[in-house]
């Protein structure tokens, strides 16, 4: 699916900062904890909880955010519908890395196992 590029960059420009917070309150809301989210961002980005904070604090938008990311090699088995977009289908790089997030939160604020969440190869 193609995202307009109006979208692709109000996508870029979102300082991570402003969604953490919606994230935390997903995931609580169903009965996860902070810790879970923040394994799930190191799986995809290898950000610990340090640096983590640091982009939070900084501000970072998602360009910045994703730029020093070291994205998971496994993070393009992350597939399925996600805001409306198809994850597999975005061409937009940067786009199709913040909907991996948005789906790697959706899926642990609906009790999918960890194991599941953080995708292996077969």
């Amino acid at each position: 699916m193609k995202t307009t590029p109006a979208h692709d960059e109000k996508m870029r420009k979102i300082p991570f900062a402003t969604v953490y917070p919606y994230y935390i309150k997903k995931v609580e809301s169903k009965g996860r904890t902070i810790a879970e989210l923040h394994q799930v961002i190191e799986w995809l980005t290898g950000f610990d909880d340090k640096k983590l904070q640091e982009l939070i604090d900084s501000k970072a938008t998602f360009e910045t955010f994703f730029s020093q990311a070291n994205l998971n090699p496994n993070a393009e088995l992350i597939t399925g519908v996600i805001c409306g977009y198809r994850v597999e289908e975005i061409e937009n790089p940067l786009t199709r890395q913040v909907r991996y997030l948005d789906k790697l939160i959706d899926e642990l604020a609906k009790a999918k196992k960890m194991e599941k969440i953080l995708r292996k190869r077969q």
